[in-house]
């Protein structure tokens, strides 16, 4: 026995010392990757924030601005009740959370549109010393370092624009910090799957088909409890994940509000991530590998 223990020992700490060195070259083919999409993404950073403002912006404006300094009757201002401090304290989570989600599908959804076009720069990508699925999981992981921006950069937009100004108190900052992390990591894999199961050419289509839908049927305007009334509705968006994104938003910036269970929240966003990182690598190995 301590002869055989003498053979195994010296084999075991060789496989151990190989695969460091792989761990570290696959780390740093991550790490270039990574750099380099945050250069692109520096260069580009202007139209990033003008693309992440112009449509929270315009929305509060007209909604949380305007409206409520109308001076006409009810029948010329409907929403005049609602837009004040309550519609704006609705609001303001619901927005970060539409931010969240198009800057997670703009940033992973439209590039491989374009990488797996004719001139397939995709397989530039492939050919760095890296397992193939990882690629799939840093276009991923640099998705939610432009969600999390659009995030805070629509914050301010949400809570100084509206007329009133929506009241916000966050009881926990580590699960704030937790929910928009998932939120943005879900919001990318949602862009890869979307990126790897249409055509290029089907991307602008589905924009218009999927996502303008699931975020009207978000609750991203109004809390989900605001649904009791449409039981059917109700049940039918627990299959939308920014559904939770709004939902863990409300809970974290505005908890006087009716929201979702912290719980179920985390754990809804949890599966909604690894289903969709699933589904998001497995088309991603189809359309390079095929």
């Amino acid at each position: 026995m301590t002869h055989l223990a003498e053979v195994e020992t010296p084999g075991t700490q060789s496989a151990s010392g190989a695969q460091s060195p792989k761990l570290m070259q696959y780390g740093r083919a991550f790490a270039g990757l990574f750099l380099r999409d945050v250069y692109v993404l520096r260069r580009e950073f202007f139209p990033f924030v003008i693309r992440v403002c112009m449509n929270p912006l315009l929305f509060l404006f007209v909604f949380t601005y305007v409206i409520p300094h109308m001076n006409a009757g009810a029948a010329m201002n409907p929403t005049g009740a609602m837009a004040g401090n309550a519609f704006s304290t609705v609001l303001l989570p619901g927005l970060m959370a539409v931010a969240i989600m198009f800057s997670g599908i703009a940033a992973v959804a439209l590039p491989l549109a374009q990488e797996f076009g004719i001139t397939r720069e995709i397989d530039d990508r492939v050919m760095c010393p890296l397992p193939v699925p990882f690629v799939a999981i840093e276009k991923i992981c640099f998705s939610a370092v432009q969600s999390v921006v659009a995030a805070c950069i629509v914050y301010p937009l949400a809570y100084y624009v509206p007329a009133t100004h929506p009241t916000t108190h966050v009881a926990s900052w580590p699960f704030l910090i937790l929910v928009v992390a998932l939120a943005s990591l879900t919001a990318g894999a949602l862009g890869l799957t979307i990126g790897t199961s249409v055509k290029p050419q089907q991307i602008g289509l589905i924009f218009g088909v999927v996502v303008i839908p699931i975020t009207f049927l978000g609750c991203v305007y109004y809390p989900w409890a605001a649904l009791t009334h449409i039981r059917w509705l109700q049940v039918g968006v627990l299959i939308n994940p920014i559904v939770y994104m709004s939902e863990g938003l409300r809970a974290a910036l505005t908890p006087t509000l009716p929201h979702m269970n912290p719980y179920l929240i985390v754990t809804m966003l949890l599966a909604s991530l690894c289903l969709l990182t699933w589904l998001g690598i497995k088309g991603f190995l189809r359309r390079v590998i095929g």
